[in-house]
């Protein structure tokens, strides 16, 4: 009895150790499982950071880049691209703005992403602000500003005593184009595009001298713009103000005898305007063709061609275009066709474009020898003011996308959610990029600005010199 007591404590003893030996298997995970998990959690985390970054595009250090950047996603959501690019005199709307409405939703919006995704380091900070912050409208006011054309032209001058007489004695035809195809019904900044070239075109006649002859044609106003209607349509060019002295009235209804509707043979309007102008030679007339479309020819012509015509005949007009929120392939067509025809190209987007080409710089100085004038003081006002607003608004966004960046670094330095080394890497990416982009803007500004003053420099010389020429001469008489 007792030797059996003794082999059932001894099993019983022998149980146990087993249940503890086991308890504490269990309880210690060898070191590999152990470091499998850790380096599994440290994975984890990187996929959830790596796919917070994937999202963000990484913001261009080149000044190309930078131009054609899109808007902020936080700055196409909330700020209206007026207020953004407001003139330095109107400073109070934007910073009020800014500081009022902006600023909050920015920091809000900062906060909730920064506090999920706190692993970013200085690089993809900065790409982030500039993909919430940056501006969208660089490439806007900097393809005006690296198109810009001062508009300034060296005035007939004739050399001899004769050449002044037959200056004097000829007189200016002017036929204006105008596309009434479907497309002129669209609308831009400041209302529809028919009726705002309609207007521009009534202001500029408005002001001819009074020996002026214009007429006017409009074409692509029948039919509509649907294959079955295409043939009507790109047969329709009427002159519906016969050239003649121009009359108030008359030339209202006119404008007001069609609307826009179909195709545009901008070609055989050409034509049409070679045909109105044969009879009138360039020995005694001066003959200005001045074309107004939105798109490229739809109905099979060849404008270059027929403004290559219309410049190199006997009546050698000079053809200028005004193309009205054209596209690029529109732009470049329109560019060539005016090239050949020996007159200039320029591309409007809204009324006061129109209003700049037509009424500043297109509008004809008929050939006044005894007041013949260089640049006035009026011309160089316009031009200097044209280029400023092109300018201020582009120089604007840089320091304002520089003024934002900074704010939210500052911002999420204060409340612990970036460090303090990040925030000064993007602070100073941030001065690099403004840097950059600053003195190229302020480079092609004063380059701009020195062609219009080598430009008007030259005109004021040459005009200076052709009168001393001529006032010696009719003293001598």
């Amino acid at each position: 009895m007792f030797i059996q007591k003794k082999i059932q404590t001894a099993l019983l003893l022998l149980f146990t150790c087993i249940i503890l030996t086991a308890c504490s298997d269990q309880a210690k995970p060898d070191a590999k499982a152990e470091e499998e998990t850790t380096e599994k959690a440290k994975e984890q985390k990187a996929d959830e950071t790596a796919s917070a970054t994937d999202e963000i595009p990484k913001a261009s250090l080149e000044l190309e880049g930078m131009i054609a950047q899109k808007s902020g996603k936080l700055v196409g959501q909330h700020m209206a691209p007026e207020v953004e690019a407001a003139e330095t005199k109107n400073f109070w709307t934007y910073h009020n703005f800014y500081e009022d409405t902006f600023e909050p939703i920015m920091q809000e919006e900062l906060s909730n992403y920064f506090l999920e995704n706190n692993e970013l380091d200085a690089d993809q900070i900065y790409d982030y602000l500039v993909y919430q912050l940056g501006s969208g409208q660089y490439h806007s006011f900097y393809d005006q500003l690296a198109s810009y054309d001062h508009g300034y032209e060296m005035p007939e001058l004739p050399d001899g005593k004769d050449e002044i007489e037959v200056a004097k004695a000829r007189k200016t035809n002017i036929v204006i184009l105008m596309d009434a195809s479907g497309s002129m019904k669209a609308e831009v900044a400041g209302g529809v595009k028919m009726a705002l070239a309609k207007e521009a075109i009534e202001a500029f006649t408005s002001e001819l001298e009074d020996d002026v002859h214009v007429s006017l044609l409009a074409y692509g106003h029948k039919g509509r713009g649907v294959e079955s209607e295409k043939e009507l349509s790109c047969s329709s060019i009427d002159e519906v103000y016969p050239l003649g002295a121009y009359e108030e009235t008359a030339f209202h209804e006119a404008m007001d005898s069609f609307q826009a509707s179909g195709w545009t043979p901008l070609a055989g309007a050409m034509e049409k305007a070679g045909e109105l102008l044969s009879s009138y030679g360039n020995e005694k007339y001066r003959n200005i063709v001045y074309i107004v479309s939105d798109g490229i020819e739809t109905c099979g012509g060849d404008p270059i061609a027929a403004a290559k015509k219309l410049h190199e005949g006997n009546i050698e007009a000079k053809v200028n275009i005004i193309g009205f929120d054209v596209d690029d392939e529109g732009q470049n067509q329109l560019r060539e066709a005016a090239e050949a025809g020996g007159g200039k190209y320029a591309t409007v987007r809204d009324k006061s474009g129109f209003e700049d080409v037509l009424l500043k710089k297109w509008k004809p100085s008929l050939m006044q020898v005894w007041s013949q004038q260089g640049v006035t003081l009026g011309k160089l006002v316009d031009q200097m003011t044209e280029l400023q607003d092109i300018y201020g608004p582009l120089s604007n966004l840089s320091d304002r996308e520089a003024i934002r960046i900074n704010g939210a670094a500052r911002f999420l330095r204060g409340e612990g959610l970036i460090s303090e080394e990040a925030a000064q890497h993007v602070m100073d990416r941030v001065e690099e990029m403004k840097e950059l982009r600053g003195n190229h803007f302020r480079g092609l500004y004063d380059e701009k600005s020195a062609e219009a003053k080598q430009a008007r420099d030259e005109i004021d010389a040459a005009v200076q010199a052709w009168k001393d020429k001529w006032y010696e001469e009719l003293e001598k008489e």
